[in-house]
C-alpha cells in the first residue's frame, strides 16, 4: 500500500521510514512530491498531527501518517511544546532552537524534560476515525550540547540510562528508545490489526 508521510524534515523522514518498516508500506513524503505544507495552527500535538495528515491524504489522493512531536520542558511552562521547531524564530535551525532553550534554562534548577509524539494514520483525508497513537521519552537537558547525530534537540536531551545524549546514541537504539519509536510501535499495533 502506498502511504504518505506528512513531512519535509529529512531526519524525520529517514528515522520513520526505518520505524514503519515492519509495515512494508510504500512511503512516499512530501519533499518527494512537492506537496505544500499546511499552517499548523492547533493547540495540541494532536491537532498538528491531523492537520498535517489531512492536508497531504487530500493532496496525495493516499492514505496518510504524519506526526508532531516536540520537547516539553516542565520548568517553561511546557516550552517549547508544539512550537518545539520554531522556538527560536519562524525559520529557526536546530541550532538557534538549542541556543534560545539554553538561554531560556539558564537560571533554573530542573532540567527535567521530555519528548513527546503523537503519530496519526488517515485511510483518507475525511477519515473519521483515525488510528491514534503516542509516544514519550523523558531526560535532561544538558547545559551544552553533546554528540553529532539526530537532529533537533537531541544533542542537548540526556538519556541517564544510556549515559549521554540522545545525539550520541546508535540509531537502533534511539529507534527503541524514543517517543517517536514508542508512538510507532503503538500504530504498528494498531495498523497490523486494521490493514488485515
Amino acid at each position: 500500500m502506498k502511504v504518505m508521510l506528512a513531512t519535509r524534515n529529512n531526519g524525520k523522514i529517514i528515522e520513520m521510514r526505518r520505524l514503519l518498516e515492519p509495515l512494508g508500506l510504500e512511503l512516499d513524503n512530501q519533499t518527494d512530491t512537492d506537496i505544500p505544507s499546511p499552517v499548523e495552527d492547533g493547540q495540541t500535538f494532536v491537532e498538528n498531527a491531523l492537520i498535517k495528515a489531512r492536508a497531504v491524504s487530500l493532496a496525495s489522493s493516499t492514505p496518510a501518517i504524519a506526526d508532531d512531536s516536540g520537547l516539553v520542558v516542565p520548568v517553561l511552562d511546557g516550552r517549547p511544546g508544539i512550537y518545539s521547531s520554531r522556538f527560536a524564530h519562524i525559520d529557526a535551525s536546530d541550532a538557534e532552537n538549542n541556543s534560545e532553550l539554553l538561554t531560556q534554562l539558564a537560571n533554573q534548577e530542573s532540567r527535567a524534560a521530555y519528548f513527546f509524539c503523537c503519530m496519526v494514520f488517515l485511510r483518507h483525508a475525511q477519515d473519521p476515525t483515525p488510528i491514534i497513537a503516542y509516544g514519550q521519552w523523558w531526560g535532561e537537558i544538558l547545559r551544552e550540547p553533546q554528540g553529532e547525530g539526530g537532529f533537533g534537540y537531541d544533542p542537548l536531551f540526556y538519556v541517564a540510562d544510556e549515559s549521554r545524549s540522545a545525539a550520541q546514541l546508535p540509531a537502533q537504539t534511539k529507534n527503541r528508545l524514543s517517543h517517536r519509536g514508542q508512538a510507532s510501535q503503538h500504530l504498528i499495533a494498531q495498523l497490523s490489526k486494521s490493514l488485515v
